[in-house]
C-alpha cells in the first residue's frame, strides 16, 4: 500500500493505494471516505505529485472510475 497526505488541500486529506487490487481509497476533509477501482500506478504517482490535489482529483478521478462510498 501507498499512501499520503494532503495537508495543503482544502478538499482531500488522505489517499491510499492499492496496489494489488488498483483501489484508490480517498478521504475527504468533510469526512467522506470513496473507492475507486481500477486505477492504474501511474495515476497514483501523478496524483501524489500534483501541485493542486482537489484539481487532480476532479480532472482525472472523479467520474472516470467506478467507486463506492465508505461508511464508519
Amino acid at each position: 500500500m501507498r499512501t499520503f497526505n494532503s495537508d495543503k488541500s482544502s478538499n482531500i486529506r488522505t489517499v491510499v493505494y492499492d496496489e494489488d487490487t488498483l483501489t484508490l481509497y480517498v478521504e475527504f476533509v468533510n469526512g467522506g471516505r470513496y473507492t475507486y477501482e481500477g486505477v492504474p500506478l501511474e495515476l497514483f504517482d501523478a496524483f501524489k505529485e500534483a501541485e493542486s490535489k482537489g484539481r487532480f482529483f476532479f480532472q482525472n478521478i472523479k467520474g472516470k472510475f467506478n467507486y463506492s462510498r465508505l461508511f464508519n
